[in-house]
């Protein structure tokens, strides 16, 4: 008796290490890092759970793997950029790598929180820093100084750093505005500095965060570390 084979299974891709990675992605860009669960990715690959511990440990490979897949796609987005021409220094090509690192990351809001829990670093990251350091180094920095450097740029070197505060959703700038107010004499520079600036970001319709434009907060942060950088190579 013939067996009879199923028509889509006939047509459906084979379970690879990188497809396992790509669906925990999709599954956490729907439901955050914290949905992700074993079932839900092979539900995602539409196969059965067991079938992915053909390809990975357990959930923590998955989260390690998710970190590699992050780290690729930055690199490939900087291998789409316009090349820089000759006379782009270090700081301009370190910058735009950056950023094209915080695009990504901006993809997926969860990915920060993930990078900052594991404690492995694989091939992939280390390729990444790797190319930082020759940046630095193509830009006349001592081992020593390029080490400092990576340092001071830490996260924001991925394209991401941590807030100082984080930006609550469920309270609106007015209500927020409104509880401090209530606390100026205890709070009188933090308000002063809030009333301030409310009307320039009330007028900003790129604010992203309330008061706060997180990009420009971020693109000040960086700008400033890598001037100071600079600054220090030349008198070194």
């Amino acid at each position: 008796m013939a067996t009879e084979i199923d028509p889509i299974a006939q047509f459906r891709l084979p379970v690879t290490k990188e497809r396992v990675f790509r669906a925990a992605i999709a599954v956490a860009d729907a439901g955050g890092i914290d949905a992700l669960t074993m079932r839900k990715v092979a539900d995602e690959l539409d196969v059965e759970p067991m079938s992915l511990y053909y390809h990975v440990a357990n959930k923590a490979a998955i989260l390690d793997g998710m970190v590699e897949a992050l780290v690729n796609d930055i690199e490939d987005a900087v291998g789409r950029l316009d090349p820089l021409p000759d006379t782009a220094d270090w700081k301009t090509a370190l910058r735009r790598r950056i950023l094209t690192a915080r695009d990504v990351m901006l993809r997926h809001r969860w990915a920060p929180a993930l990078f900052e829990s594991r404690t492995d670093v694989g091939p992939a990251t280390m390729r990444y820093f790797d190319t930082v350091l020759g940046l630095l180094r193509q830009g006349r920095f001592s081992f020593d100084l390029a080490h400092h450097a990576l340092h001071a740029l830490g996260s924001r070197v991925l394209g991401f750093t941590q807030e100082l505060f984080e930006s609550d959703d469920e309270q609106s700038d007015e209500q927020s505005m409104a509880a401090l107010e209530q606390m100026a004499d205890q709070l009188p520079n933090i308000t002063q500095m809030m009333m301030e600036i409310a009307p320039h970001a009330r007028n900003d319709p790129e604010s992203t965060l309330g008061y706060c434009d997180d990009q420009a907060e971020f693109e000040f942060v960086l700008d400033l570390i890598l001037d100071g950088l600079e600054r220090i190579r030349d008198t070194a």
